[in-house]
């Protein structure tokens, strides 16, 4: 990305391409970036938010996008406000953000009680408008953690932080991107200033589509470049229409991804590149891997340059200019350590000269003094060729403490399938012959679907 003092988004953006060859769409409309030109989304307002802390909580990704790429350098903060977010935390938020100006694009009690300065009605149209878009302030850009249960945590970051790991030139050829994240979200928030900065189109992903209805949109617009998580592209691949996009780019995030759902990917879609990132919100984007095998080399841990990482006691640590400033009102609550590195919790375990992701910290399953880490568990089931995706949880035992059992959804039975084929028992097999005997689940159940996340992610309830 381009550096310099108050750069702002709309500046970065014109000097990425053609503005007026660019666009967004979203489930209702699609705009050129060009016409934000001498256009708005904040019926002109846009100027009576200047040097505000300014929540955005619309419903519509394509009025926030459009909100974003006006309101950077002009509000001294914006707040995306995921809306899956619970009304019950707004006054929090709205404390502890000192919000002062309201984007929305909807009536909503938690927000009409607000004392504010300014309540701006946003929409996806764009208007004629002639603000003064001179950068003034490097705004501070609040996000929410994805795996907040409870008050939320906001996270602090800004453009440069955010914006680290991509490149601001234009791609050589047309590039459109799509991702099944919500902007407002880390992961979604990324590939959003990906085309913002980096001269290309997005089509956005809308919570009044179902998965074959986004499917369709992003295939109607000819998408090029398309990112979700490993539950994202599980649920994708179960629908037909995931036959209508053609890809040449297909990348995985926040959560694990195993080999199972990287093999499915490069078969569905033998002509796309398939890379899987890790990434967090406090820690920014640390690496992408190419080589079509889940986990990633060894040789990145300890490796110099911008994004430094090591593991201490199983836990992988990262250091990088990429990741936030500090959290918004949690008290004295230290995002990074002493020395920089921030612990991400997430556990890794390091097999001949590759690490693998094995879960989270606080997700592991103690079964009679034993860790056991679902996500590893759920790994060797969907390698089963008859499981779509897995989720292993915890059930009480008065011995143990706890036993592992698994929820499965199936694929369709082939028409020529054995007569009386049991698929519980050889899954139950296939982890007796790969894992340790208090890893294997106690039962398996197979479910029509799991429940899922706003995020995208499944639903875990940590033990």
């Amino acid at each position: 990305m381009p550096q310099g003092d108050r750069l702002s988004l709309w500046s970065a953006a014109g000097a990425a391409g053609d503005l007026s060859a660019r666009f967004l769409s979203g489930h209702d409309a699609t705009v050129a970036l060009g016409d934000l030109a001498d256009g708005s989304v904040l019926s002109g307002r846009g100027r009576e938010l200047r040097g505000c802390s300014v929540l955005v909580a619309t419903r519509s990704q394509l009025t926030a996008a459009l909100a974003l790429v006006e309101l950077d350098s002009i509000a001294r903060r914006l707040i995306l406000y995921p809306p899956d977010l619970a009304a019950e935390h707004a006054a929090f938020v709205m404390a502890s953000a000192e919000v002062d100006a309201i984007v929305s694009d909807h009536a909503a009690p938690e927000w009409e009680s607000a004392a504010v300065r300014s309540r701006v009605i946003g929409n996806s149209k764009i208007e004629p408008a002639n603000d003064d878009r001179t950068p003034r302030h490097q705004t501070e850009w609040i996000l929410f953690t994805s795996g907040t249960t409870g008050r939320p945590r906001m996270v602090v970051h800004t453009l440069a932080s955010l914006a680290g790991a991509i490149a601001s030139a234009a791609p050589a050829s047309p590039v459109v991107w799509s991702t099944f994240y919500d902007i407002r979200r880390y992961g979604g928030l990324q590939i959003f200033l990906r085309v913002v900065l980096g001269g290309t189109s997005l089509v956005l992903s809308s919570a009044r589509d179902s998965t074959a209805d986004f499917l369709i949109r992003a295939g109607r617009h000819q998408v090029t470049h398309i990112s979700g998580t490993p539950s994202h592209w599980r649920r994708a691949l179960m629908s037909p229409a995931a036959r209508c996009i053609a890809p040449q780019y297909v990348r995985l995030s926040g959560e694990i991804a195993d080999q199972p759902i990287l093999d499915h990917l490069h078969a569905f879609y033998p002509h796309a590149r398939v890379a899987h990132a890790f990434a967090s919100t406090e820690a920014g984007v640390a690496f992408e891997v190419r080589d079509g095998s889940a986990g990633f080399p060894a040789s990145l841990i300890g490796q110099p340059g911008d994004v430094e990482m090591r593991v201490e006691d199983g836990s992988l640590r990262i250091r990088s200019p990429r990741t936030a400033t500090r959290y918004l009102g949690d008290g004295e609550r230290r995002l990074a350590g002493e020395d920089g590195f921030i612990d991400t919790g997430d556990m890794v375990e390091l097999r001949g000269d590759r690490y693998y992701f094995a879960g989270r910290r606080d997700g592991v399953i103690n079964v009679g003094g034993m860790k056991v880490h679902p996500e590893e568990v759920e790994a060797v089931i969907n390698r089963h060729p008859r499981v779509r995706m897995s989720l292993v949880r915890t059930r009480k035992n008065p011995v143990t403490g706890a036993l592992v059992v698994a929820d499965v959804v199936l694929r369709a039975e082939p028409e020529d399938s054995e007569p009386g084929r049991n698929v519980e028992t050889e899954i139950l097999q296939l982890c007796r012959d790969v894992l340790p005997r208090h890893k294997v689940p106690a039962a398996i159940r197979v479910v029509p679907e799991l429940a899922f996340a706003a995020t995208g992610k499944m639903v875990r309830c940590h033990a």
